[in-house]
């Protein structure tokens, strides 16, 4: 008996050595990850080119072609021999002219993606308030034959608990109720302009959607307490067949490579300036870490696969002509996580959507990354949102991971709008993306066991309302389960 608990510990012994030495092993090769990327990074510099040299990256436009060519090139560089374009074709949008006039009064306004090729809409203006269902069932004939007004987010003073919806949700529930014209008012002050997809399937829309500024839509608000008001939306607009390219760049792996780890960001932006936070912040970062990885030979046990997503912005489109493939190849099973970058930097943390085997993964993981340096915060959560390239790999059940940014937070303010310019980039935080970025993939894919496996059809639907998602899935026609 003395004999076996003397074996017993000494197992014991071997096992904690051997868990000592691999947590040692993933410190040092972190402690020289993060030396190399502090030293050679080139996201902040590569973005800043792309901005100079290309500008905007509208899918379907000169402009995005050339960014996807860039992309590609800088793979190449960097020693990628499996690069590739994953092409597709899809009806895109562009932006022509607008005009908005409200009781003769032309308005500064900027016209919201996939409204009509042209539209000529005069009618009176209805306010929706926060534009959710709840607002239209209070006054559920109020939208029929005129022009809804609501605000992109949550107005002050709302009923508390109330959960916002997309702007192409809101669009979406405008149709519903027989709105021909749809008035968005964005929460950005000093007049910014918000542009963006209002359509919920990348389709064109029937009725005109457009944005106006923080202190027009308050003021007409205020307004239509006191009398009606009648607006004029003309616009013009163009949509077409167009070819479009995700890039992908792979490297195998060393003893799993039937098991592939996807990591994304959206190249494509909107064309009123160069994206930079969205998503050059993401996409160029993505493109970093690809170049860390090569540069220090990070051969983990699982394929890597590094993806610039097109068409984004306009409807997920890249990101589910990759996923629809795969389920058609009878692939999908092989996609084992999807770590997506869209608008983060600066990661304090880790979110990990999907049903968890291992809760103390990723803050083990963290912890190690911590020790490179405490700026990294090892914050953890697991939730999940919509309307980025993450969502058409959840919903075939594909575990996802995304970061806890901490990034100024004034930058938002030009989301999707003129002034989302390189001038906003932080060159230290975009840096960190890749440091920590890198650290966190390699972690993820080399791991002896992943901390969650892909969830089958009825896990799925549960971690969707778990995470308040159903409704909006429901609106945007991606809920694929009968009631």
């Amino acid at each position: 008996m003395k004999k076996v608990l003397i074996l017993a510990a000494l197992i014991l012994s071997i096992a904690a050595c051997k868990e000592e030495q691999k947590e040692v092993t993933n410190a040092a090769l972190f402690a020289k990850i993060d030396a190399e990327i502090k030293a050679n990074a080139e996201a902040y510099s590569n973005l800043k080119e792309s901005s100079e040299t290309i500008g905007h990256r509208l899918t379907g436009s000169e402009n995005g072609a050339k960014a996807e060519t860039y992309v590609y090139n800088k793979l190449k560089s960097y020693g990628f021999e499996d690069v590739e374009y994953q092409s597709f074709e899809v009806e895109a949008w562009s932006r022509g002219q607008v005009a908005l006039s409200i009781d003769g009064n032309e308005t500064k306004v900027v016209t919201l993606g996939h409204s009509p090729v042209e539209a000529e809409v005069t009618a009176n203006i209805v306010d929706f308030g926060n534009g959710l269902e709840v607002d239209y069932l209070a006054n559920p004939e109020g939208a029929k034959g005129n022009t809804v007004l609501v605000y992109i987010g949550i107005l002050e003073g709302s009923e508390e608990g109330l959960s916002n919806l997309h702007r192409s949700e809101k669009t979406a529930l405008a149709l519903k109720y027989g709105a021909i014209g749809i008035i968005i008012i964005n929460q950005v002050p000093n007049g910014v302009l918000l542009t963006g997809t209002a359509s919920v399937t990348g389709e064109l829309l029937s009725i005109p959607a457009v944005c106006i500024g923080k202190e027009d839509g308050m003021a007409l608000k205020e307004k239509l307490k006191e009398s009606a008001s009648t607006a004029t939306i003309k616009m013009t607009n163009n949509s077409s067949m167009i070819q479009a390219r995700n890039v992908v760049a792979t490297i195998k792996g060393t003893e799993i490579p039937e098991e592939e780890i996807v990591i994304g960001g959206h190249l494509d932006s909107w064309d009123l300036a160069t994206g930079a936070i969205d998503n050059g912040i993401g996409s160029f970062a993505v493109v970093d870490i690809a170049r860390a990885f090569k540069a220090n030979n990070l051969r983990p046990k699982r394929t890597v696969k590094f993806v610039l997503f097109m068409g984004e912005e306009q409807g997920l489109f890249g990101s589910r002509h990759m996923v629809a493939e795969a389920v058609k190849n009878n692939t999908i099973e092989n996609i084992k996580y999807m770590m997506n970058l869209d608008m983060g930097g600066n990661p304090i943390g880790m979110n990990a959507g999907g049903k968890l085997n291992d809760e103390n993964f990723f803050t083990k993981l963290g912890a190690t990354i911590q020790q490179q340096d405490t700026i990294y915060q090892n914050k953890f959560s697991n939730r999940s949102g919509l309307h980025s390239d993450h969502q058409p790999f959840m919903l075939e059940g594909v575990p996802i991971l995304s970061i806890h940014s901490n990034l100024d937070r004034s930058i938002y303010g030009c989301y999707h709008s003129d002034c989302d310019d390189f001038n906003l980039v932080n060159k230290d935080h975009i840096t960190n993306t890749s440091r920590f970025g890198t650290m966190m993939l390699y972690g993820l894919a080399n791991a002896e066991v992943l901390p969650a496996t892909k969830m089958d059809s009825e896990t799925t639907k549960e971690f969707m309302i778990k995470n308040d998602l159903k409704e909006k899935l429901i609106i945007g026609g991606d809920w694929k389960w009968e009631e």
